[in-house]
């Protein structure tokens, strides 16, 4: 790797360090689906979004449910403390698409049809808004 390389990848290092997060990875459902359950949250204070999740009927509700929680783990982690009721909230989330399985299935004729079988990865960013006072 070369050295402006090396240098921005460790600048990215650090700006990571003080924020929390969790990512998943391969969940196997379309980005689209995993969307509309994402902005049902974004922005919530993080018990109020647990609850949402918790009495949705969508199945990516309960990912997303499992994520949130590990970055709430995640932030109390790394300050050590347990987190205040309404002290955090979700200050990012979004989703990418992930790898997509190419399949086929057989169609009238000797054709074949494709069907693609999507996957995502979900990031959501948990943060005080006691640090977001400071700032």
């Amino acid at each position: 790797m070369g050295a402006r390389k090396h240098i921005s990848a460790e600048k990215r290092k650090e700006a990571l360090k003080n924020m929390y997060f969790a990512t998943l990875k391969g969940v196997p459902s379309s980005p689209r689906k995993m969307r509309y359950v994402v902005d049902m949250i974004r922005g919530l204070e993080v018990n109020r979004a647990l609850g949402v999740l918790r009495f949705s009927k969508k199945q990516a509700a309960a990912d997303v449910e499992k994520l949130l929680r590990s970055a709430i783990a995640n932030w109390e982690t790394k300050n050590d403390r347990k987190a205040d009721e309404g002290e955090l909230y979700i200050s990012k989330v979004f989703v990418d698409e992930g790898v997509t399985m190419k399949r086929m299935r057989p169609a009238p004729q000797g054709r074949g049809y494709r069907i693609r079988k999507r996957s995502n990865h979900v990031t959501l960013f948990v943060d005080s808004k006691t640090n977001d006072e400071n700032n």
